[in-house]
């Protein structure tokens, strides 16, 4: 009896096809810092000039069950924007600017247009975020994923000028908070959004909502702050990268201790998503669960504001307060 990889569920060639289609997508994100080219065993970029003391900052992320969605659909153009801006999205919070981003596609059986499109949506993402996506794995594990499963792993590189960051302003009382709207639910809720939907209300993913399928309204891509961050940067003081755990978890985490975030739930501009569900989940829910329209929040000075309001689709939600480190909700 003989035996193969293939036989045992593995195409190589498969792979070696994904990469041969993949490459032109791949080199459109390619800068002056990239150092060789696909088919390496490992990506390289050299720093950047014009750093006098260059910190660098690592993020990884995925998509979670965004993806089961993405399978149901037959959708697979979006998720890879999703996993490039839940990488980079975060590595702003720390005011480092993104350089190159790496991807892990894990699958049962590797099809290759569809991994097309998943990577085509990553290497859209990329050059919205202006990072180079200089490498990553595409893993066909039969014994591992059923049928048409398979997930992403995201990891994002960024830099920033050491100085900067440690002369940061102090956040202190009066600071305003502005809220970045959200493209729609990002990335996070989604056990609750498909339990809700396709469970509970037995929905179908063609039905129409707002005017638009579902399915669209789902798998909406997460917006990328990035190109917009490096214009309001000057402006800021901190920013607050609002994923799972909603406003009420992440603004914290820019946070001192001796001071807590007044957010008024009135000025939020709630997304007709997030008011649809909100008819089925308690409110305390949604807004540990949900960014409820706000993908994104900028702490900032009172004198400042005006700037940031005039660059940006911003808009205020609150201000800093003395008191212990949280989020009062009012």
């Amino acid at each position: 009896m003989s035996l193969s990889y293939k036989a045992s569920g593995v195409d190589i060639d498969a792979g070696a096809k994904l990469v041969e289609k993949i490459k032109p997508l791949v080199q459109a994100t390619f800068n002056e810092n990239v150092l060789g080219n696909i088919g390496g065993f490992a990506g390289g970029f050299a720093l950047p000039k014009g750093y006098k003391e260059p910190v660098l900052f690592g993020a990884t992320d995925g998509v979670g069950t965004k993806l089961k969605l993405a399978i149901e659909a037959q959708k697979f153009d979006t998720v890879g924007i999703d996993l490039v801006a839940m990488c980079v999205n975060d590595l702003i919070c720390s005011f480092a600017e993104p350089l190159f981003f790496l991807d892990y596609y894990a699958t049962a059986k590797l099809d290759v247009e569809e991994a097309a499109q998943v990577i085509a949506g990553i290497a859209k993402g990329c050059e919205e975020a202006q990072c180079a996506l200089i490498g990553g794995e595409t893993a066909e594990m039969p014994g591992m994923y059923q049928e048409s499963d398979f997930d992403l792993a995201g990891f994002a590189v960024g830099i920033a000028e050491r100085a900067e960051l440690e002369n940061r302003p102090p956040l202190q009382a009066g600071d305003q908070l502005i809220a970045l709207p959200s493209s729609g639910i990002h990335s996070n809720g989604y056990s609750l959004v498909r339990k809700l939907f396709f469970e509970k209300l037995r929905m179908g993913l063609d039905d129409e909502f707002e005017g638009r399928p579902l399915k669209e309204v789902l798998l909406e891509p997460t917006r990328i702050y990035v190109k917009l961050y490096k214009k309001l940067k000057p402006h800021i003081k901190a920013l607050a990268h609002i994923t799972g755990g909603g406003i009420v978890e992440n603004l914290p985490r820019v946070l001192p201790e001796n001071l807590k975030a007044v957010v008024h739930k009135e000025q939020i501009k709630v997304l007709p998503i997030f008011e649809f569900i909100a008819q089925y989940v308690p409110e305390e829910e949604m807004y540990k669960t949900f960014n409820m329209g706000v993908g994104m929040i900028l702490v900032a000075s009172p004198k400042e504001t005006p700037e940031i309001l005039a660059k940006s689709d911003g808009y205020l939600i609150g201000e800093l307060q003395e008191g212990p480190k949280g989020v009062e909700l009012v």
